[in-house]
């Protein structure tokens, strides 16, 4: 395990060259070569791996803060992180031990992985694995990745597998990158610079070796509770850490500007305006509040695992209801603060312009939608056992 805020300091360790790189990443669309090339000097970007993938398997509060960070520097940077970290993080440690050599070992663990998990395609049975044919839509981290992540339904004999009453096999395959056709649809608002391609496959063969179920939880790699809880507690973790960072910055950003910051027809700064000083609070504290919630929802469904305990519909709630609501606040926040900065916020290029596009662009992922919040709702209220999804 990783002394706590190693990887923190990683992250951290980047913001010179990743505000030097915004906005050409922007323009290109996807990370540019000098920040990907650094994760991976630095070690950050398989950081979150089990150990035989070359990473440090850190906890939960780690990996939120090191996510808080990446975003805070910049929304893109950030979104890659919450979506290339745990993609390798998932395929090492649930790809079976063959499909574990030639995805990672082979490639002395420096893989690369992003995609859409998803199950946009069907995977025909055939004999050693799957013919893969489907479509997938926002393939956050795939300009820079030599593998792709697809997820997709099984189908025996034109027959949907499924795995228990109501609930449908659904797996992933791992996927390299000269099989993958690409259609670059990544003209949008905001997070530009994270490489969300579009992308298809057309009756591809992808061996067993290299698919896993979406929903595992019995990791063949690693020793971190992570690791027993799944794919969907990271990536919710992920989502309410980038928001809170996207949100923190423009916070910060606002409070220095503050000082120095006139409106039209104002005498004083920002900063003495009581409406501002007690906006700022609120906000603040809202924020700080959303942040203490991810911590003791992740923290304490860890350490149910961690003793292990089940991992309860009712704790996959609790983590993901916490995703969302601080989503929601990190939204609200962000909104304050582009409002109460005027004409600085709308200056093309700048800090609080950009991370104002980034917050309302990721705010739209399906991962952190109302319906999460009910489906989580039903659980508590006993109207129903389960929701698969969460």
């Amino acid at each position: 395990m990783t002394e706590r805020g190693s990887v923190v300091a990683l992250a951290r360790g980047m913001r010179e060259l990743v505000a030097a790189e915004a906005a050409a990443s922007e323009r290109s669309r996807t990370l540019t070569d000098p920040v990907v090339d650094e994760m991976w000097r630095t070690g950050l970007m398989p950081a979150f791996n089990p150990a035989p993938a070359g990473g440090l398997e850190p906890s939960f509060p780690e990996m939120i803060e090191t996510w808080i960070e990446m975003a805070w520097q910049d929304g893109s940077f950030g979104w890659v992180g919450i979506a290339n970290m745990p993609s390798s993080f998932a395929a090492a440690a649930y790809l079976p031990d063959d499909g574990f050599v030639e995805v990672f070992s082979a490639h002395d663990n420096r893989v690369t992985m992003g995609g859409q998990y998803f199950p946009n395609g069907q995977g025909v049975a055939v004999d050693g694995g799957y013919r893969l044919s489907g479509a997938w839509s926002f393939g956050s981290g795939t300009g820079h990745s030599q593998y792709i992540a697809a997820g997709f339904f099984p189908m025996d004999d034109g027959e949907m597998r499924w795995v228990s009453d109501g609930v449908p096999d659904m797996r992933v395959a791992v996927i390299p990158r000269d099989q993958i056709s690409f259609n670059d649809g990544w003209h949008v608002q905001g997070l530009k610079g994270t490489g969300s391609y579009d992308y298809t496959v057309q009756d591809v063969f992808v061996p067993h070796r290299r698919t896993f179920p979406l929903f595992c939880r019995q990791p063949f790699r690693g020793g971190s509770p992570a690791a027993r809880m799944g794919l969907m507690p990271v990536t919710a973790a992920g989502h309410a850490s980038w928001a809170l960072g996207v949100a923190k910055s423009m916070l910060d950003d606002v409070t220095e500007l503050a000082a120095t910051k006139y409106r039209m027809s104002d005498m004083a700064a920002l900063a003495s305006r009581p409406t501002f000083q007690k906006g700022l609070a609120h906000h603040v504290a809202a924020w700080r509040a959303a942040r203490l919630l991810v911590l003791d929802a992740f923290t304490t469904a860890e350490a149910a695992v961690a003793a292990g305990e089940d991992l309860t519909p009712g704790l996959r709630a609790d983590m993901r209801v916490a995703a969302v609501y601080a989503t929601d606040t990190a939204r609200n926040c962000a909104e304050w603060a582009h409002l109460v900065a005027g004409t600085t916020a709308i200056r093309e290029g700048g800090r609080l312009e950009r991370a104002f596009r980034d917050i309302y662009t990721g705010t739209q992922h399906a991962f952190i939608s109302e319906k999460v919040a009910i489906d989580a709702a039903q659980i508590w209220l006993g109207l129903i056992d389960d929701q698969f999804g969460l």
